[in-house]
């Protein structure tokens, strides 16, 4: 039997659903606004020419989602990245400004603007510049929090 790919998933095309409404409440912006089916949302949320990663409430978060951008960012596959506890995105010395932010988040409902250090599979470091970290939630329950950026930067 042959594989589904991530956004053929309907758990992950429900989630896209849920990851772009609630981008919309916070930004006003709809990032799709031509899309009619939540296999296409899904498909375009997947292959976007940005990086959009979510996580869960777990008391140590772990991705549930990361589109193609993040996973070739962070040089792993779907199966990899939604296994990874967040907190292992950013180096060591990032983490008490990582945590930082999120409780902002959490608490504010986003955080914009927001510029780190992170940290990939290989070691490989990279800026993460203009995110928005927001919450993620359906139907005014709390489901987690996401990040989208469209800048990045190697560090040499």
């Amino acid at each position: 039997m042959q594989k589904l790919k991530p956004w053929e998933n309907t758990w992950v095309q429900a989630h896209s659903q849920h990851l772009v409404k609630s981008y919309q409440k916070i930004t006003g912006n709809n990032l799709f606004p031509h899309c009619n089916t939540l296999q296409d949302l899904a498909y375009l949320l997947y292959h976007a020419p940005f990086v959009v990663v979510s996580h869960g409430l777990e008391a140590i978060p772990v991705f549930n989602y990361g589109n193609q951008m993040a996973l070739q960012l962070w040089e792993l596959s779907w199966d990899a990245f939604t296994q990874l506890p967040s907190k292992y995105s950013a180096p060591e010395v990032s983490q008490e400004e990582r945590n930082y932010l999120l409780q902002q988040a959490a608490e504010k409902g986003y955080i914009e603007d927001y510029h780190g250090i992170r940290i990939s599979s290989t070691g490989n470091l990279f800026t993460i510049q203009r995110v928005l970290l927001w919450n993620v939630t359906i139907e005014g329950d709390p489901k987690g929090q996401a990040a989208l950026f469209r800048h990045w930067e190697p560090m040499v």
